[in-house]
């Protein structure tokens, strides 16, 4: 399978999903921001990111993460001890969803609750 056929046969409303860049990505065995450039060089915008930040307009949001009423004290630890340069990467707010067993947008919730900026994302997209 070819990336531009794969990009096609994901669109959702003429976007590319976050998850659906990742799940080409591992079957072409190819690193998940080559899916985004390429995409990028179709016209082809990512969409529904999985940490909740953007790309829900279809939803009438931009962003589904939104503040919580309270963030677990494990769970801010863990996302305050994986900073870098002030920013928690978005494969480390994956890899604590992961460890934490709950979804990925509740990580981006967490952050939005504690004034963590999310950065770089594995796409590239910001």
């Amino acid at each position: 399978m070819e990336i531009e056929e794969g990009l096609r046969g994901r669109l959702i409303d003429g976007k590319l999903p976050c998850a659906a860049a990742f799940e080409l990505a591992t079957e072409l065995g190819i690193a998940p921001i080559q899916v985004r450039e390429k995409a990028d060089n179709e016209g082809i915008h990512i969409s529904r990111c999985q940490l909740g930040l953007f790309g829900f307009e279809e939803f009438g949001e931009r962003r589904i993460a939104c503040p919580l009423a309270k963030v677990p004290k494990r769970i801010e630890e863990k996302m305050k001890a994986g900073l870098v340069n002030g920013s928690l990467p978005c494969v480390k707010a994956w890899r604590i969803a992961r460890e934490e067993g709950i979804a990925k947008f509740l990580v981006g919730s967490a952050a939005e609750t504690l004034s963590l900026r999310i950065g770089p994302c594995q796409l590239g997209c910001f």
